[in-house]
Formats: C-alpha cells, structure tokens, sequence
C-alpha cells in the first residue's frame, strides 16, 4: 500500500492539540471507507502547521478522508518512501 504524506500548510487560527485529536478521531472513524489507514501526525502549533502520515490506495483516497471528516483538507500530498 502506497504511504502518503500530507501538509496542511495554514490550519486554523487558534488550534490547540485537544482539537486536533478530535480531528484525527473524526479521520479515523472515515478512514475505512477509503481504504487509509493513518499512521501518525505531528504539529507546529507556532507555525499552524500539521503533517499526517498515512498509507492509502491514492493520494485521492486520503483528501476523501479529511473532506468527508472535516473538511480541513492538506495543502500538498506527497507519496513517500520510508527509509531504514
């Protein structure tokens, strides 16, 4: 399965970790209907910026998650090659 990795480069003014967790919950319960599974995300909070590692069948696959979940939807998705 392909791994993908996601920015979004301006997430919302004010965010704070307790909201994003609520946001990735709300991925996580979309995640199956696409075939995604989320791996792990980390945060800039200072810069408002939030990167998601994901393995998924598209990189389609993944924005549909955060569409339907959400709505806050990543800047740039990059499919990725993990290093050893």
């Amino acid at each position: 399965m392909p791994l993908y990795l996601d920015i979004h480069e301006q997430a919302p003014e004010g965010l704070t970790l307790e909201a994003l967790e609520r946001a990735h919950r709300v991925d996580l319960d979309h995640q199956a209907k696409h075939g995604v599974t989320f791996k792990q995300y980390w945060v800039d909070l200072a810069a408002r910026k939030v990167f998601c590692l994901l393995e998924a069948p598209s990189a389609e696959a993944a924005a549909a998650v955060h569409r339907e979940g959400h709505g806050l939807l990543a800047n740039r998705i990059y499919e990725v090659v993990e290093g050893h």
